[in-house]
C-alpha cells in the first residue's frame, strides 16, 4: 500500500507536484506561526486565547498539508484517466 502511494507520487506530473509542494510550503508557514504562538503562551501564559489559537493553527496547518496531498493524488488520477 505504501509502495503504491510512493510510486504514484514519483509518477506524478510536474505541474501537480509543483502545486503540491507550494501547498506544503504554505502549510509549513502555518505550522511555524502556530509554534511561535504556542511558544509565546509557554513563556508568558497571560490568556488562554494564545493557547487556543496555537492549537487551531496547528490543526489548520495539518489539515491543509493532508488536503494538498490528497488533492494532488486525486488530480493526477483524474488527469491520467482522461
Amino acid at each position: 500500500m505504501i509502495k503504491k502511494i510512493i510510486n504514484n507520487v514519483k509518477n506524478m506530473e510536474k505541474d501537480i507536484l509543483k502545486i503540491m509542494f507550494a501547498g506544503f510550503k504554505f502549510s509549513l508557514i502555518i505550522f511555524i506561526i502556530s509554534c511561535i504562538i504556542s511558544l509565546l503562551y509557554i513563556i508568558n501564559p497571560i490568556s488562554h486565547i494564545l493557547y487556543d489559537s496555537g492549537i487551531i493553527l496547528f490543526k489548520t496547518g495539518l489539515t491543509f498539508g493532508v488536503m494538498f496531498f490528497i488533492c494532488a493524488l486525486a488530480m493526477d488520477k483524474i488527469k491520467k484517466n482522461n
